[in-house]
C-alpha cells in the first residue's frame, strides 16, 4: 500500500518525511500511456508534491509543482492536496531517451536542464505563494533540494526514484526528504550526507525492504521516532461541474457555435483517463447561462 511516513531523530534536530508510492506511479503510467523515462520524471515529481503537500497544515490546502526545462517531456506537472494524495501528467507522455551510460534512465536529458521548477501553494487565500528556482540537473530530486534552500530557506536533502520493470510497469517508486531544524549542530550535516551517500539504491530499498528501511538508513544512528504515518494515493478531482465550469469559460458565441454542429463535445480531463460528454442540448443549455446545465448525469 502507498503510504507517507514522517519521522524525527530523537534530539529533535532532523525530520524527514518518506513516501512508498508504486501504485501511485503505476496508476499515472497507465492513465497517460508514459514511456518509461517519462514514467520516471513524472513519478518522482509526484512523489516529491505528495511528501510536500503533506506536509501543509491546512486541510483544503493544495500544491503544484511544474517542472519545464526545454527537453523532449516538455512540462512535467503534479498536483497534491494536503493529505498528500496526487496526479499530474507530462506533456509529452511518449518522449523517451535511450539509457545513460550507467544504465539508468535519462531523466534530466528528457526533462531538460534549460528552465525552472514553480512550487505553487494555495492555501485558499486570493493569490497562491509561488516560489521558482533555475534546473541544477532536471533529476527533479536535485532541483527540489535547491528549490527548498532558496525558496524557503530550509537546509535539505531529497531523494527520488521510480524502478522500471522489464514489462514496463512500475516495480517501486518513492523518496525522502530530510530536513534540519534550527539550531541544529554543524556536524549532523555531514552525518546525513554520509548516511545517504553510504546507503543501498533508493529503489532497491523500497522494493526489497520497504520504506521504513528508507528512513532507518537515511537517519541512520540517529534513533528516528515514528510521528505519523497514512495512506496515500492517486487521486483527480475532476467532476462533471468543473468541466462544465470551464466550458462556460469559452463564451456563449463559441458554445453556440459548438452546439450547432449537432455533435456532442468529449472533454477528456488532463489529470486523468474521464471523459465527459456534452449533448448540443447540453452546451445550448450552457450558453443561455443555465449554471445547472449539462451537470447531472
Amino acid at each position: 500500500m502507498d503510504q507517507i511516513v514522517r519521522a524525527v531523530s530523537a534530539d529533535g534536530f532532523v525530520k524527514i518525511s518518506a513516501i512508498t508510492a508504486r501504485d501511485m506511479v503505476e496508476r499515472a503510467r497507465v492513465i497517460h500511456d508514459l514511456s518509461p523515462t517519462a514514467c520516471a520524471a513524472l513519478g518522482r515529481t509526484l512523489c516529491g508534491a505528495s511528501m510536500l503537500g503533506e506536509l501543509m497544515k491546512e486541510a483544503d490546502a493544495s500544491l503544484t509543482i511544474r517542472v519545464n526545462g526545454g527537453g523532449p517531456a516538455g512540462s512535467v506537472i503534479a498536483v497534491s492536496d494536503s493529505e498528500g494524495n496526487a496526479r499530474g501528467y507530462v506533456q509529452n507522455p511518449q518522449a523517451d531517451l535511450p539509457t545513460r551510460a550507467d544504465g539508468k534512465l535519462d531523466v534530466g536529458g528528457l526533462v531538460g536542464r534549460d528552465g525552472m521548477l514553480t512550487v505553487s501553494r494555495d492555501i485558499g487565500l486570493k493569490e497562491p505563494y509561488v516560489g521558482s528556482v533555475e534546473l541544477v540537473s532536471g533529476e527533479i530530486a536535485e532541483d527540489l533540494a535547491q528549490y527548498m534552500v532558496e525558496s524557503e530557506q530550509i537546509p535539505s536533502a531529497v531523494g527520488l526514484g521510480v524502478l522500471i520493470d522489464t514489462d514496463k510497469s512500475v516495480k517501486a517508486a518513492g523518496g525522502f526528504i530530510v530536513q534540519l531544524m534550527p539550531g541544529a549542530p554543524e556536524n549532523l550535516i555531514e552525518k546525513l550526507e554520509t548516511n545517504i551517500l553510504f546507503m543501498d539504491q533508493l529503489t532497491t530499498v523500497l522494493s526489497e525492504d520497504g520504506v521504513d528501511a528508507v528512513i532507518s538508513q537515511v537517519l541512520f544512528s540517529l534513533d528516528p521516532r515514528e510521528a505519523e504515518r497514512h495512506g496515500v494515493e492517486y487521486r483527480c478531482t475532476c467532476s462533471r461541474e468543473r468541466v462544465a465550469e470551464a466550458l462556460r469559460s469559452v463564451g456563449e458565441a463559441e458554445l453556440r457555435s459548438m452546439a450547432a454542429e449537432g455533435r456532442d463535445a468529449e472533454v477528456s480531463c488532463q489529470f486523468c483517463d474521464k471523459v465527459y460528454r456534452f449533448t448540443p442540448e447540453d452546451l445550448t443549455a450552457l450558453a443561455a447561462g443555465d449554471k445547472a446545465a449539462g451537470c447531472a448525469r
